[in-house]
């Protein structure tokens, strides 16, 4: 059975710091891509950032880039997303996700097979 398993998020200031990790099982994790996703209230769910299966290749939101660093141990099966400076803008339920084999793109929630249960992040200003 495949299982993410998210880990982290909370309450911040603004320019603060969080990070997020995921646990993966069920699966060969060093064969898929993987993604970062959020839900800000009351709007859908967006793309944050993806990291190739290998782990040479990191893409991000504009908004985030610089902010964000998105990183991943295959041997650990476990993957993280370090997040600095922070604003209340980031304020979201953060998800990661398995992009799908058979994905065209892995910036479209809609491409990704698997989820974490989700975690909260809020930044106060």
């Amino acid at each position: 059975e495949v299982q993410l398993v998210e880990s982290g998020g909370g309450m911040v200031q603004s320019g603060g710091s969080l990070r997020l990790s995921c646990a993966a099982s069920g699966f060969t994790f060093s064969n898929y891509d993987m993604s970062w996703a959020r839900q800000p209230p009351g709007k859908g769910p967006e793309w944050v950032s993806s990291i190739n299966a290998g782990g040479e290749y990191t893409f991000y939101l504009d908004s985030v880039k610089g902010r964000f660093s998105i990183s991943r141990d295959n041997a650990k099966n476990t993957f993280s997303l370090q997040m600095n400076n922070l604003k209340p803008e980031d304020t979201a339920y953060y998800y990661c996700a398995r992009v799908s084999s058979r994905a065209t793109s892995p910036f479209e929630v809609d491409e990704y097979d698997y989820w974490g249960q989700g975690t909260q992040v809020t930044v106060s200003s």
